[in-house]
């Protein structure tokens, strides 16, 4: 996978740090959510990947496995709820629980409000916002405080990851249906985090990914901004990885995010706080000191007993 040869960063984490996990990962063939599966491996979980294309699945697999990676792969659509429960099934059939649960199946194009038709909007909709429930609600016997898996034993509460995006967090051009969507995984988020955390112990966090490089996703929505233009609306100038978002997805798996719930983290090296800069920065050194002399003149006039 061209994932893995791309991602050669060192991971910041223990080795151990998810052993003995068993994690349930949409989308986990290809792009960010293969490299968050990846990671999962790499760090002691076993994974298993969901997703509608067999071969993708197929393809993936293999390669993780290449790793030492334990993993097994479903054919399933998230906007099933039959599809979503059989995947957790298959899940606890194959590793004997489920302790994490990663939310990456999505759908996303470009596209004018007024040229968008109902069915296109609805599908966006299905795909992102009724399959994450879908999943949520299929996975919650299993990742429920007490949980039973295939072995009978019970378990701590599961963690839940939504993967999310910032396009709603203002407004993004041509893409009114994915915004509309992943705001409402957001609160999705946070209502899974206040009903399932006090009785049942489900931790429900999101992640936010910004632009990431070498993904279908960029592939889709990068066709109009050359590489370098969008780098100026990036403060730390560089592109994202999939190694960034899977460190992220680690952490909050992780029990070094044990008290983090109902909270999407912003991954995106400060692209959604950006604007345009208004003036070159030593023009307002310059403007401010002379603001800072102008202040200091009224004062010792005033000083000085003018009204």
């Amino acid at each position: 996978m061209a994932g893995a040869a791309a991602e050669a960063e060192k991971s910041p984490f223990e080795k151990e740090l998810l052993a003995g996990k068993v994690a349930l990962i949409t989308g986990g063939g290809s792009g960010i959510c293969f490299e968050v599966a990846r990671q999962f491996g790499l760090h002691g979980a076993s994974v298993v990947l969901m997703g509608r294309r067999p071969d993708v699945l197929q393809t993936a697999a293999e390669s993780l496995r290449k790793e030492s990676i334990r993993v097994e792969h479903v054919e399933g659509d998230v906007r099933s709820a039959d599809d979503a429960t059989r995947a957790v099934e298959f899940v606890i059939e194959s590793f004997g629980k489920i302790d994490i649960l990663v939310n990456g199946a999505a759908g996303n194009f470009l596209s004018p409000a007024e040229g968008l038709s109902s069915n296109a909007f609805k599908t966006v909709i299905e795909i992102d916002t009724i399959g994450t429930f879908n999943m949520c609600k299929a996975a919650f016997p299993g990742l429920r405080r007490g949980g039973k898996g295939r072995d009978g034993a019970d378990g701590e509460g599961g963690v839940i990851i939504n993967i999310s995006a910032t396009l709603h967090y203002g407004a993004t051009w041509y893409q009114s249906h994915a915004s509309a969507a992943k705001a409402a995984v957001d609160s999705l988020t946070r209502s899974l985090s206040l009903e399932w955390g006090p009785d049942y112990g489900i931790r429900t966090a999101g992640i936010a990914p910004g632009p990431i490089a070498n993904t279908v996703g960029m592939q889709k929505l990068g066709v109009l901004v050359s590489e370098e233009d969008g780098l100026k609306n990036i403060p730390l100038r560089r592109m994202g990885k999939t190694w960034d978002i899977a460190m992220a997805a680690l952490f909050l798996a992780s029990r070094a995010g044990s008290w983090i719930s109902g909270e999407t983290l912003v991954v995106d090296g400060g692209h959604w706080l950006s604007k345009p800069q208004a003036f070159p920065r030593d023009a307002v050194t310059q403007a401010s000191r002379r603001v800072e002399k102008i202040s200091r003149e009224v004062g010792a006039s005033d000083k000085g007993g003018n009204p």
